[in-house]
């Protein structure tokens, strides 16, 4: 799948899935459901809910937040980026999934750290969670964003997946306290590959949690082909979580 069928996929998803305000209690029937809510001190979140084939409410699931990256930003971008990249990567997993449209322009904005927050309490009060199991993906802005949400709510998230982005303004000393899986190709040309490697060999000396990979020969814009590295970051950190 190539850069530029995928965005022609996420704007014409975004155009054939209307959204349903969501002031009823969150979907429970399998699928994915575009969504939109008023959180306070913000205004109107337009976000997606996946609910895993045979979910259960007597059994505890895992919760995966999914931030999308930044450029053209459709209507419900969050919900295409899941179900183009992250949902069948994770698929695995067996989670409910939050992929919320970024109301602010970076994920690290408090308008989107109270988005976030609220979508997330909110999830934890319509499923059967596993707090213990709690990702946050994202890619280029939204791995950006996956960082800020690791570090400042690190009560939340119990595992983080930073795809081809930076950690700029947020202190080593905040980073890595949960498993990290980092994932950056060699050929991005947007976003540096040199920094993210050296940090991820600072938190290593640190003995934090932290696996690095390597990819080869894919720029920022070909995130599609990041699915099958995606899906091995979601088998590491499932097994972190068995630890």
């Amino acid at each position: 799948m190539t850069a530029r069928f995928l965005t022609a996929l996420i704007v014409a998803g975004a155009l054939a899935h209307g959204a349903t305000v969501s002031a009823q209690p969150l979907p429970t029937a399998r699928g994915i459901h575009p969504l939109e809510t008023d959180v306070p001190d913000v205004g109107r979140v337009l976000f997606a809910v996946s609910v895993p084939n045979g979910y259960d409410a007597a059994t505890a699931v895992p919760l995966v937040l999914v931030l999308h990256p930044g450029g053209q930003r459709p209507r419900h971008y969050g919900q295409q980026f899941m179900r183009a990249v992250v949902g069948p990567a994770l698929q695995s997993m067996r989670a409910i999934m939050i992929a919320p449209d970024c109301p602010a322009r970076a994920w690290s904005d408090p308008e989107c750290d109270k988005a976030v927050v609220s979508l997330m309490d909110r999830a934890v009060k319509a499923y059967h969670i596993d707090r213990k199991r709690v990702l946050v993906v994202g890619f280029s802005m939204g791995g950006r964003g996956a960082w800020h949400m690791a570090a400042r709510h690190a009560d939340i998230f119990t595992a983080a997946i930073p795809m081809a982005a930076s950690a700029r303004g947020l202190t080593i000393d905040e980073l890595g306290r949960q498993p990290t899986y980092v994932i950056h190709s060699r050929a991005d040309e947007v976003v540096p590959f040199e920094p993210a490697e050296e940090l991820a060999q600072e938190l290593k000396k640190l003995k934090r949690n932290v696996h690095f990979e390597a990819l080869d020969d894919l720029t920022h814009f070909e995130m599609a082909s990041y699915v099958e590295a995606l899906r091995d970051a979601g088998r590491w950190v499932t097994e972190r979580w068995k630890e």
